[in-house]
């Protein structure tokens, strides 16, 4: 053997041995010595067999030899042993030697130890069945498996127990077996998987459909799976039952719906809600039937138009207002005005409403037109008066001034006891009123407070009830987003020292510092061109501005790069649509477009959109409260201008916002 080609082979980390035509050790390197633990000499002409766990399986290691004649090579793993007997796992290779006559000789034999390698295998495969045992395990969500056409290829117990197949019924059929003939024709099921190979995954909440044929609500996440090598190799699929989820947030806004249509339509008590600056922003048809507003008319001003100028100089709807903070209520009696002027004997109720975090965001103010009790009671006090003085007249005897005095007593029981029934009611009045302001604030706070302590403290011995504290804090969690968006649409002010020149440009530039994060989300494009300088308030036309192009940014096509562009040019009054009236009037107004390419809307509901807790679409669709394009409408008008949209379905919307061009047109209305 040449000396560079065994200093060659003395180098190889594996065990490297030749072998005569019999299987017979005829050299061995260094690295054999190390992993057998035999030294050198031990190992010349020792049979093959000496380290295998049969030291005397000749008969193996004929036919591994014979292999290696007819197919050129043989791989092959397995025990192997030590001197010492400690077994080792090996990936051994043998392969033939000729000389140059084309003359068998012997064999060469590459010895690894793979121990550390098998190991790790087992280990995988370990935990790949113990993942597997407990995926089937899981019992409250349907998880499988999809290969790359969408065929089900793995089905658990939860799975069985949702949707109701066995794994013998559903497996290697499809998974469009799930939804319903409508999605079908719309080819939901490919378009879905579309989606989660291009973005990874994809997830909604949707109908889907039982063995049984019966409909389930169900939350989906289809996730592309690609092996090591980014090769797709198939889906998973996550399906769980919200059902009872979806039943319970229709049951909440039912339950709104009504508590909100039952204030609408009280009419013996006028009951509205104030900002935390004494502005109307909601109306009954009590308060309309006692005062004489419509809501339109009346929504937006502040509440000292009721009273007169006598309290209006006592400084007297700011100072009711301060007692309701102090004391948390201020009730009493009192003159107030009609819209045709008249005056009426009031009993009035004022709370102070705070939020969940401590923070006062309005008043509610309750009610009550008292002037035919009040005009009873002067009948009663003047024919008491009449009677006495006729007497004095008639020098009436005392007997005939006992049976007056019995009359009176009798009218005077009568009286008391109507002084009691309005008592009585005062004090409901007044329970209402802590009702609608404190008591249900307080249930809230507590939900979010306890429900985070069940969470955080037995959610392992709550189980499945944890459903259940989910949908709990979810319906919290939807009273406390209303709650907010009430307060946002409350707050909204107009007072005169909040005014002055606003340059539009920066307020849009504060916006998009705002939403950077989403429109980063979003992959959005949003244009802006220079805009003018305003006569006005700056955070409420900051306001204005970050509700229509957050909304832009929320309603978007699925798949669509969102385009947002902010335009604006002046134009004359005399060029503004007949359909457009501003609420104040200007020689000329700067038009504001803000223009999307998302899922718009049919024109039949641009009135509509800007009414508040209006809404296009469901809640399980795109989140909000029906409040946003309401306070827009606020700003517009209390700005002196309009705003109206265009829109089609499928292509985008345009919002338009005309602003008085002139500051002296249009000051912003100043707090009465």
């Amino acid at each position: 053997m040449l000396p560079n080609f065994e200093l060659l082979l003395q180098n190889i980390p594996e065990a490297l041995f030749i072998l005569n035509i019999d299987g017979y050790i005829t050299y061995a390197n260094p690295a054999a010595s190390t992993i057998t633990g035999y030294a050198s000499d031990e190992l010349i002409n020792q049979p093959l067999t000496r380290f295998y766990p049969n030291a005397h399986d000749a008969i193996r290691t004929e036919y591994e030899l014979s292999q290696v004649r007819k197919h050129g090579k043989l791989i092959t793993e397995g025990w192997k042993l030590k001197k010492d007997q400690t077994p080792f796992w090996a990936e051994m290779t043998l392969a033939p030697i000729y000389d140059r006559q084309q003359t068998l000789t012997g064999y060469n034999c590459l010895l690894r130890d793979t121990s550390e390698k098998k190991q790790r295998e087992l280990a995988l495969r370990e935990n790949e069945e113990r993942f597997r045992l407990m995926v089937e395990g899981v019992r409250d969500y349907a998880i499988f498996l999809l290969d790359v056409n969408g065929y089900i290829t793995t089905w658990n117990e939860g799975a069985q127990r949702t949707k109701g197949y066995s794994s013998g019924e559903i497996i290697g059929k499809h998974f469009s077996t799930f939804y319903t003939l409508e999605d079908l024709e719309d080819r939901k099921p490919e378009r879905e998987l579309k989606i989660a190979i291009a973005t990874g995954k994809y997830e909604e909440e949707g109908w889907r459909v039982k063995k049984n044929g019966s409909v389930f609500w169900a939350n989906v996440v289809i996730t592309a799976l690609f092996n090591s090598e980014n090769k797709h190799i198939g889906f998973s699929k996550v399906t769980r039952d919200l059902t009872e989820r979806k039943q319970a947030q229709e049951l909440l806004r039912l339950s709104e719906e009504r508590y909100r249509s039952l204030v609408e339509q009280v009419t013996d008590y006028g009951i509205f809600m104030l900002d935390d600056k004494g502005r109307i922003i909601s109306w009954n048809e009590g308060a309309r039937r006692i005062k004489g507003y419509n809501a339109e008319e009346i929504i937006g001003k502040y509440f000292s138009i009721f009273y007169t100028q006598e309290d209006l100089f006592n400084n007297k709807p700011a100072n009711e207002l301060r007692i309701a903070i102090e004391v948390g209520k201020y009730e009493e009696e009192g003159w107030r005005l009609r819209k045709d002027g008249s005056l009426f004997w009031a009993n009035i109720v004022i709370t102070a409403v705070y939020n969940t975090d401590g923070t006062l965001i309005g008043f509610s103010k309750v009610t009550r037109d008292l002037t035919e009790r009040k005009a009873a009671e002067k009948a009663l006090r003047e024919s008491y008066d009449q009677q006495r003085i006729l007497a004095e007249q008639l020098k009436m005897t005392n007997e005939e001034l006992a049976a007056i005095n019995e009359e009176l007593a009798v009218t005077n029981d009568d009286l008391a006891e109507t002084n009691r029934l309005l008592l009585r009611s005062n004090q409901s009045l007044q329970q209402f009123a802590y009702v609608a302001s404190h008591d249900l604030q307080e249930p809230l706070r507590k939900i979010i407070s306890f429900s985070t302590l069940l969470q955080e403290q037995y959610a392992e011995r709550l189980g499945e009830g944890t459903d259940y504290l989910e949908r709990m804090q979810s319906a919290a969690s939807r009273m406390s987003t209303l709650i907010r968006d009430l307060l946002a649409f409350s707050r909204l002010t107009t007072r005169k020292d909040t005014a002055g020149v606003v340059a539009l440009t920066e307020v849009v530039n504060q916006v998009l510092t705002d939403l950077d994060l989403t429109v980063q989300e979003t992959g959005a494009t949003v244009e802006v061109e220079p805009l003018p300088t305003v006569y006005g308030d700056s955070s409420q036309l900051r306001q204005l501005f970050q509700n229509l192009i957050s909304n832009a940014l929320k309603f978007r096509r699925a798949q669509v790069t969102p385009v947002i562009q902010v335009t604006t040019h002046l134009m004359p009054s005399v060029d503004l649509p007949l359909s457009v009236k501003p609420a104040r009037a200007a020689a000329a107004y700067h038009r504001f477009d803000v223009s999307d390419n998302g899922i718009g809307f049919e024109e039949k509901y641009t009135e509509r959109i800007f009414e508040v807790f209006q809404r296009l679409h469901g809640r399980s669709e795109y989140a909000g409260t029906g409040i946003g394009l309401a306070i827009c409408e606020k700003v517009v008008m209390n700005h002196g201008g309009a705003i109206t949209a265009v829109s089609k379905p499928g292509v985008g919307s345009t919002f338009i916002v005309y602003l008085p061009a002139e500051p002296n047109s249009m000051p912003v209305a100043q707090a009465e």
